[in-house]
Formats: C-alpha cells, sequence, structure tokens
C-alpha cells in the first residue's frame, strides 16, 4: 500500500498550502441546495402537519400515517436492544449529568451602595428542541449529549426530531436513548422539514425556543435559515481532530485515534502534529496496518488521504502554535506530561490530555460534551453546556434618594446624546 497520509514539514510550501485546504473543504454549499431548504420551510410555516407527513413520506417513510411516536414504541424499542447498551447509556448518562451540573449558574442579587439593589435572574428556557440524524448517522450518544444539559439547566419540555426507516419505524437505540435522557416528545421527521416544525411549531409539534443537534447540509442551512425565529446551537462543519506528540508518542495509539475521527466523514481532518521524525514514519507504518481491520475502511483512507497529515515541527511550542491556529475540534496531547501545555492550549473544542484519554472517551463516556466548535471554530465557539438552555434577566432597584444623588450625571449624557425625553424622564420625577 502507497502512503495513506502526508507527512508533511510544517515550514514547507506544501505545509503552507495544506492548512489553507482545510478552511476550503467544507465551502461550496450549492444554490440549489439554498432553494429547496426554503421551498420546505414556506411549506411547514404555511401547512403545518400536512406538509411535514408529505415530506417525510417523499424522502423517507412513504406510508407514514402518524409523526409522533408512542409510548408502545418505546417500549418495543427496548425489547431490541441489548442490556449491555442500557447499561452503558446509563453510566454515560450518570457522568454526563455529573459534568454539566458543574455549569450550572445561579441567579444573584446585591446591594452596591445605600437604596440600590441588582441582580441577574436565570431561568431554563420553556422548550428545545433536538433533532437527531437516522439512518448510518444514528447517534444515540448525540442525544445524550444534547438533551442532558438541557436537563440539567431546567428545561421544562424537550421535543425530539428524528427520520423514520423505510417502513415508519425509529432506530431503536435512538428510542431507548431518549427514554433515557428523559427526552418528553418524539416525532417521526427529519431534514429541513423537522427543522421547520420546530422553528414554527405545527399542530402536532410544540414550537421551540432553540434548536440542537447535528444533522446534514439540509438541517445545516434549514437551521441557519430559522435563526432568529428561534435560537440554535451551531452550524457543524466536519469532524477533526489535531494530536500532539513528542517522542515518546505511542504510535498505535496515535493511528487509532487518527482513524476514530477520520471514519466520520470523508472530509473528517485528522492531524498529528510531532517533533519526532521517527514518530511520523511510525504512525504511518501503524495506519496501514490497523486500517486493514477496520469496518469504515474507504472512508478513512479517503479522508486521510485528502484531509490528513502528519505535520512535522521543530519544537513543542511550533506545534502549540499551530493547534492555536487550526483551532481544532479535538485536540489530544499525547506526551508525557501533557498539564504542563495545558496552560497553552487557547482554541479548541475539547481537550485531551495523555495517553489514556483517546477522543472515542469523550465522544461516549467521559463526562464533557461532544457538541463541539469544528473549521476552527473554537476560537470563538464553545461546547455544548448548561448555559446553552437558559436565558438571564437583569433587574435594578434604586430608591429616590439614590437616583437624585446620579440624576444630574444621567441628565448630562442623555442630553449630549440628543436624547431629551430620557433626560425629562429623570427631570420630571425631581420637580
Amino acid at each position: 500500500m502507497s502512503e495513506i497520509i502526508k507527512i508533511i514539514n510544517a515550514k514547507s510550501t506544501e505545509g503552507i498550502e495544506y492548512l489553507a485546504s482545510l478552511k476550503e473543504r467544507a465551502e461550496g454549499v450549492q444554490a440549489d441546495v439554498m432553494i429547496t431548504v426554503e421551498k420546505i420551510l414556506s411549506d411547514i410555516k404555511k401547512d403545518g402537519d400536512k406538509a411535514v407527513l408529505e415530506y417525510t413520506r417523499k424522502f423517507d417513510a412513504p406510508n407514514l400515517e402518524s409523526l409522533k411516536v408512542t409510548e408502545e414504541e418505546i417500549k418495543d424499542a427496548y425489547t431490541k436492544v441489548e442490556q449491555e447498551f442500557i447499561d452503558a447509556l446509563n453510566l454515560a448518562k450518570e457522568n454526563i449529568w455529573f459534568f454539566h451540573e458543574k455549569q450550572k449558574n445561579n441567579s444573584w442579587m446585591t446591594n452596591k451602595d445605600k437604596g440600590v439593589v441588582m441582580g441577574q435572574v436565570v431561568r431554563a428556557l420553556d422548550k428545545v428542541g433536538i433533532y437527531v440524524p437516522g439512518g448510518t448517522a444514528a447517534y444515540p450518544s448525540s442525544v445524550l449529549m444534547n438533551a442532558l444539559p438541557a436537563k440539567v439547566a431546567g428545561v421544562n419540555k424537550i421535543v425530539m426530531t428524528t427520520p423514520p426507516s423505510k417502513d415508519g419505524s425509529i432506530n431503536p437505540n435512538i428510542l431507548v436513548a431518549a427514554d433515557i435522557a428523559v427526552v418528553d416528545e418524539i416525532y417521526k421527521a427529519g431534514g429541513a422539514q423537522a427543522i421547520g416544525a420546530l422553528a414554527f411549531g405545527t399542530e402536532s409539534v410544540p414550537k421551540v425556543d432553540k434548536i440542537v443537534g447535528p444533522g446534514n447540509i439540509f438541517v445545516a442551512l434549514a437551521k441557519r435559515s430559522v435563526f432568529g425565529f428561534v435560537d440554535i446551537d451551531m452550524i457543524a462543519g466536519p469532524s477533526e481532530i489535531l494530536i500532539i506528540a513528542d517522542e515518546k508518542g505511542n504510535e498505535k495509539f496515535i493511528a487509532a485515534d487518527l482513524m476514530s475521527q477520520a471514519e466520520h466523514d470523508k472530509l473528517a481532518s485528522s492531524i498529528l502534529v510531532t517533533t519526532s521524525v521517527e514518530l511520523a514514519n511510525k504512525v504511518q507504518e501503524e495506519l496501514k496496518r490497523q486500517v486493514e481491520y477496520l469496518s469504515r475502511k474507504e472512508i478513512i483512507l479517503t479522508s486521510l488521504e485528502n484531509y490528513g497529515a502528519i505535520i512535522v515541527v521543530d519544537t513543542m511550542e511550533e506545534a502549540i502554535e499551530m493547534a492555536n491556529r487550526i483551532a481544532p475540534e479535538h485536540l489530544e496531547l499525547a506526551v508525557a506530561e501533557p498539564f504542563l501545555y495545558l496552560g497553552d492550549i487557547k482554541n479548541a473544542g475539547s481537550i485531551f490530555l495523555g495517553h489514556y484519554a483517546p477522543e472515542p472517551l469523550g465522544d461516549y463516556m467521559a463526562g464533557p460534551n461532544h457538541v463541539l466548535p469544528t473549521s476552527g471554530t473554537a476560537r470563538f465557539f464553545s461546547p455544548l453546556s448548561v448555559d446553552d438552555f437558559v436565558k438571564k434577566s437583569s433587574y435594578i432597584y434604586y430608591s429616590e434618594g439614590a437616583l437624585r444623588d446620579v440624576k444630574d450625571q444621567i441628565v448630562k449624557l442623555a442630553d449630549t446624546e440628543g436624547l431629551t425625553a430620557h433626560a425629562n424622564s429623570i427631570k420630571v420625577r425631581f420637580e
């Protein structure tokens, strides 16, 4: 087998071109996709359930009669999954709940000066919609990661949509995960039509305050279009991992971790940045050996060939600087003493420390959220968290004396801005 991943010197022209190509891989959305999405959203807004059913029958289940998943269907799903799977979901739920409980913020009140009270009220959103892909991209772990932070935040109702199979059924793994995550209502709808139903509401599907969850290009563009009617989490791009390793990195572990990300998608990006040429070569050989045993070999090979790379740098400082520039979704510090470098990592969605904290640990079990910023947006976006499911209101109280103490300054600022009615609102209280 020829080389399946490029080994690049960071300072070479090839290295510069490779980094530029990462930004281009998710671009180039066709205009006709957007036209289709807008048509679907318009139909859902106008015709509600009728349009949702028509599109679901057209794209997914030709004979679907009802959108809502019944209690009987959920009970039946439990008979189709293994107890070990249920046990694994419950352990993951426990860890995810524990981590997100630490993120909760409380309302607060303070007395700044005599006669002055101010504070902030933190309230959970009332209704949240979760989109869960179907088919080959049906991930029960994502159900937990999207629903549980909302539950921790105190969201009143969680509504989930997911596309049905051709026979009108829902993947039992997804249904069991939704039940364990205490999702309140589940509807059989996918694509842009599901996003429209959640955003605008229909006779059956409640209108929500926020929509979260991954999906294909139709889902992503629909979420972008309805932003403003509702809030959304983020527009997710192709998945990515960047591993920083020194000469003590374990080539077997690193190769396995690169491929664990590459198998998601042909557009996924798997990068190793290392100070060791010897390790780079060993990882190359390990990739060739291990890929032969993996079920998604073709996807992995395409991803590694087009968007994977092993980048050789001179120092750890250069490796960290490159990681901060790329701002990866997942960052592994596969070094002997990872905590030494943790403070230097400025831009990453989630950071995995040491040789025994691989990225799949975060995907499934550890507790921190696996819904992460992609395509360099870790420079300014954060992982999905409890904060995404709350809103905050500030409040103030001033006594007459406290307002009197600052009235002249308020009038001065209002007059300076030409807002005489603002100034008058203060003046009339002391005439």
